[in-house]
């Protein structure tokens, strides 16, 4: 690491001098010397900001002169001067044509859901409560009311978690989120939303824990407790946005599931997604499949509107409430399966609990099948899950490109996985399974597939670097 001192305030001033500004003027324009001098460094060309300093500054051509006269200054001072000895040149980016903005996670899970609330015949309510690092999704959200979307800021996260169980049973997509603190604080109610069966997504913005822990800092401990951190057997589906970008498609998947399935769906995002940011391609309205859920509006039985008489797939129906002749009741204590009245008997539970855990597990026939970057047998498959996907991918097709027998798997469905994970798993020599914890599906994979998998778990509060990975490829193939 280098440290170069540069007197940026005199020179910035020099820059501008003689336009009549006031010194504080002067030197609210350090930001584009600066920015001039890394332009420098890295050989960008500075065309687009001169032209958007023309347009944001149009009424005030001093302020404009003087911003463009910073930049230029910046330049000029990084070729004149000898304390820089590098000078890099970046190449392009291979992107495919397209339209493309910088886009965040959590600006994207915000995107998708106003998406989704858009195409859909149903409107979305986002019940929140403010937690770093997902407060974000409340603010751009309350942006997008014009797209049939409604944000209510609760007092708690134990409010946020019911009106989103009540959002849902009134036929809205319902969405909440929080971090793994305020996950907590939600099970009980995310229970509610289990075993009212009724579709919503939880999305948490994983941070460095336990407690307070490091607000501020990424990690990826809540697997754990995105399956089973809540009382008595209720399984959720779990999805895991890989990229900032991806959040748009990865929280339309989740509502999709949720209302195909009448289920509730956590969604596993992470610091490191929700606040890093890459050129998005805007994607066509054409491309996007519309979530489009099925409200009856006749009784389904000869005896009335039966609320847990399932089809093939044990999904139960969704009527929105004041239908007529579609009255019902839901709750949190057990239910007759069928009509859903209040049933204690033994049978009935065990009966219940295995039809909406079979339920769960069926999802795995509806998802995509495990895709794998490399060949689908070898010497060692690494798999990964969210916001490792980048650095993993990155190393793994350096080590392909030595020569070396590796492949990559990153999973988007965490539970249930893809039905042909177990085959994929078994076609390798060995596994390794990086994450940013100390072992959570390390474990899972374990127990599931058994398999010796081999984990390489990081808990810094910091992301992978790619020359990590890349040597612990090289050590598991050596070992």
């Amino acid at each position: 690491t280098r440290v170069h001192k540069v007197p940026m305030t005199r020179l910035t001033r020099d820059s501008v001098e003689g336009l009549g500004l006031s010194t504080r003027e002067a030197d609210r324009c350090k930001n584009f010397f600066a920015l001039g001098l890394v332009y420098w460094l890295y050989d960008r060309d500075p065309k687009p900001t001169e032209d958007w300093v023309q347009s944001k500054f149009g009424k005030r051509p001093e302020i404009a002169e003087a911003n463009l006269r910073a930049l230029k200054g910046g330049s000029n001072f990084g070729f004149s001067t000898e304390a820089f000895t590098v000078h890099y040149e970046v190449p392009p980016a291979k992107l495919a044509p397209g339209k493309y903005r910088k886009i965040t996670g959590n600006e994207a899970l915000a995107m998708g859901m106003a998406t989704a609330a858009k195409l859909s015949n149903a409107e979305l309510v986002f019940s929140g409560y403010p937690i770093t690092p997902a407060s974000d999704i409340l603010h751009d959200l309350s942006k997008y009311k014009h797209f049939g979307v409604t944000t209510f800021q609760a007092e708690d996260e134990i409010a946020a978690m019911s009106a989103t169980v009540g959002a849902a049973y009134g036929g809205q997509l319902a969405v909440t989120a929080s971090s793994g603190p305020g996950i907590c604080l939600k099970g009980e109610a995310m229970g509610l939303g289990m075993i009212t069966e009724l579709p919503m997504v939880i999305i948490d913005v994983q941070r460095g824990g336990p407690s307070t822990g490091l607000p501020t800092k990424t990690e990826q401990s809540d697997l754990l407790l995105a399956l089973f951190g809540r009382n008595g057997e209720s399984p959720m589906p779990i999805v895991a946005a890989q990229t900032p970008g991806d959040c748009f498609w990865a929280i339309q998947d989740a509502l999709r599931l949720a209302v195909e399935f009448m289920t509730p769906v956590v969604l596993l995002s992470d610091g490191y997604i929700a606040n890093g940011a890459e050129p998005w391609a805007i994607p066509k309205a054409s491309d996007i499949k519309p979530i489009t859920a099925d409200f009856p509006t006749e009784a389904n039985h000869e005896d009335g509107y039966m609320p847990y008489l399932r089809d093939e797939r044990l999904v139960r129906p969704w009527a929105r409430p004041g239908t007529p002749g579609l009255e019902h009741r839901v709750g949190g204590l057990e239910k007759k399966d069928v009509t859903g009245n209040v049933e204690y008997s033994p049978s009935n539970h065990q009966h219940m609990s295995d039809t909406r855990a079979r339920k769960i597990a069926n999802i795995a026939d509806f998802v995509p099948e495990q895709e794998v970057d490399g060949e689908e047998s070898g010497d060692l498959l690494v798999l990964s899950w969210g916001g490792t996907f980048g650095s993993v991918r990155t190393a793994v097709r350096q080590a392909q490109q030595d020569g070396k027998s590796v492949s990559h798997a990153h999973l988007r469905y965490l539970s249930p996985f893809p039905k042909n994970l177990g085959t994929l798993i078994g076609n390798f020599k060995k596994v390794l399974i990086p994450e940013l914890n100390l072992g959570q599906l390390s474990l899972v994979i374990r127990s599931q597939f058994l398999v010796d998998a081999i984990g390489y778990n990081k808990i810094q509060g910091k992301p992978f670097k790619v020359v990590e990975l890349y040597n612990k490829i090289n050590d598991v193939l050596n070992g």
